[in-house]
C-alpha cells in the first residue's frame, strides 16, 4: 500500500483504555470532594480549638477576683465562706496568714477582702474593661463567623460559637496515703477555687458536621493571693 494513503488514528484498544480512566475519575469525583469538604470541617475545629485555647489562657492571666484588682496593695488571700477550713486564717499566728506560709510572706489576708459571692461583669462593665476571671461567665462569642459572605450556606459560612461559664469548684481534699485535689468539681458556695469552662459548638443548622462534635476546654485557678518585690538598695 502506498504510504501517501497512511493516516494515523486511534487503535480500539485506546480509546477503550481512555473510556475506563475518565469512568474511573468520575466515579472518584464525590469521594474527593468528601474528602475535601470533611479537611474544611477538621480545619474549622482545629481553628475553633485553637481560639478557645488561647481564652482560656487569656482568662488565667486576669485577677482572681475583684478584689485583687487594687493597685495600692499586693493581691491579698481572700475570705470564702465555703471553703476548705484547712485555708482559713491560722489562728495560731496573727490571723492574716495560712498555716505553712512564712510570717514575712505578702500572702496573707486582709480584714473585709472577700470573695465576690456573684459571679459575672460587673456593673457598667463591657469587654473592654475586664478585670477579673469572673467577669467572662456566661460570655458568649460566634468570633469564627463566615469566612466569606454567600447566599446560601456554603461549608465555609459555618460559625462556631464559643462560651465561658466561670464557676466555684470544691477546694476539699480526697485523704489516703497521700491528699489528692479532685478537680471541676462543684462548690456550694464561695470557694477558694475557680473553674473556667470554655465550650465549643457549632450553630450552623445547615452544616451539622462543620463541628461535628461538642468541645469543651476546661481549667482552674486559686486563691493564692500574690507576691511582692523587695527593693534593695547597694
Amino acid at each position: 500500500m502506498n504510504s501517501a494513503y497512511l493516516r494515523q488514528a486511534i487503535a480500539m484498544i485506546e480509546l477503550i483504555f481512555a473510556i475506563v480512566i475518565m469512568g474511573i475519575v468520575l466515579m472518584s469525583a464525590p469521594m474527593l470532594i468528601s474528602t475535601s469538604t470533611q479537611s474544611t470541617y477538621v480545619g474549622m475545629q482545629q481553628e475553633g480549638i485553637n481560639e478557645a485555647a488561647s481564652k482560656v489562657n487569656m482568662i488565667l492571666s486576669y485577677a482572681w477576683d475583684e478584689q485583687d484588682t487594687d493597685d495600692n496593695i499586693t493581691p491579698p488571700l481572700l475570705h470564702t465562706t465555703a471553703g476548705n477550713s484547712a485555708f482559713l486564717p491560722s489562728t495560731t499566728k496573727d490571723n492574716r496568714t495560712r498555716i505553712g506560709i512564712p510570717l514575712r510572706s505578702s500572702r496573707v489576708f486582709f480584714p473585709n477582702f472577700s470573695a465576690s459571692s456573684t459571679l459575672g461583669s460587673d456593673s457598667g462593665e463591657d469587654a473592654s474593661s475586664y478585670d477579673d476571671i469572673d467577669d467572662y461567665n456566661g460570655e458568649a462569642l460566634t468570633s469564627l463567623s463566615s469566612i466569606e459572605s454567600a447566599t446560601t450556606d456554603y461549608v465555609e459560612s459555618a460559625t462556631i460559637k464559643i462560651e465561658t461559664t466561670v464557676s466555684y469548684g470544691s477546694d476539699s481534699f480526697t485523704d489516703g496515703n497521700s491528699s489528692t485535689y479532685v478537680p471541676f468539681v462543684a462548690a456550694g458556695g464561695v470557694s477558694n477555687v475557680k473553674n473556667i469552662q470554655v465550650t465549643l459548638t457549632s450553630t450552623d443548622t445547615a452544616n451539622a458536621d462543620a463541628l461535628g462534635k461538642t468541645i469543651i476546654l476546661k481549667a482552674f485557678s486559686c486563691n493564692i493571693g500574690g507576691i511582692s518585690y523587695a527593693e534593695k538598695w547597694f
